[in-house]
């Protein structure tokens, strides 16, 4: 077993990542950057989520000296050339909320039939420690709807349809989401690695 900081003050991902752990049977100590009051977030300025997670890993791993996971992750659309991407948490401005972010997105897809809104939600997971630097992508394909549906989720939840699926992410409870989302298909490879690579027995 090991202990990991989760390296993201985003507490609704803190909070799924937790309990997408405790289903995968972990039974490691985790940490956020609530136990390090001292330690910064960094900028998340690179080009891919794989950028993004790996820089947020390796400040919180070289500022605590521990296992650090970090997540970064986001949501492209077909009919917007994989718009927001990367940009997905701040697409309506830096301050923005999900509020903002959704109407955005509504307002952009306006004129665009419900045939050509396939998009992808994306998750890069990344694991760095002293020993290692690894990378787990994850995704779950679906379909943007007219207008937000559920109260759920967070971010894009109550606009996206996973394939053959008639509920959005913000409809379904935080176990059916769990268990089909693009974090959660990216910590379960993180978790295989954990299992085949380093030999632990149960999770981490």
């Amino acid at each position: 077993m090991m202990d990991v900081v989760l390296a993201t003050g985003n507490r609704k991902k803190i909070e799924e990542i937790k309990k997408i752990f405790a289903v995968m049977g972990t039974a490691s100590k985790i940490y956020t950057l609530d136990d390090f009051p001292a330690v910064e977030e960094v900028e998340e300025d690179g080009d891919t989520f794989e950028a993004n997670a790996l820089k947020k890993a390796r400040h919180i791993a070289r500022a605590t000296g521990m296992t650090a996971v970090a997540d970064d992750s986001g949501l492209e659309v077909e009919a917007l050339n994989g718009a927001p991407g990367v940009y997905s948490a701040r697409y309506a401005g830096d301050d923005a909320d999900d509020k903002a972010n959704n109407e955005k997105l509504l307002g952009a897809l306006k004129d665009v039939p419900e045939e050509k809104r396939g998009a992808q939600f994306v998750c890069c997971i990344a694991l760095v420690s002293s020993e290692e630097e690894e990378t787990f992508m994850g995704y779950v394909k679906g379909r943007i709807g007219s207008e937000p549906k559920g109260a759920g989720g967070f971010g894009y939840d109550p606009l996206f349809y996973p394939e053959g699926s008639k509920r959005t992410f913000a409809e379904m409870s935080d176990t059916e989401k769990n268990a089909i989302s693009h974090r959660a298909n990216a910590l379960g490879k993180l978790q295989q690695y954990l299992l085949t690579k380093r030999g632990y027995i149960r999770g981490f």
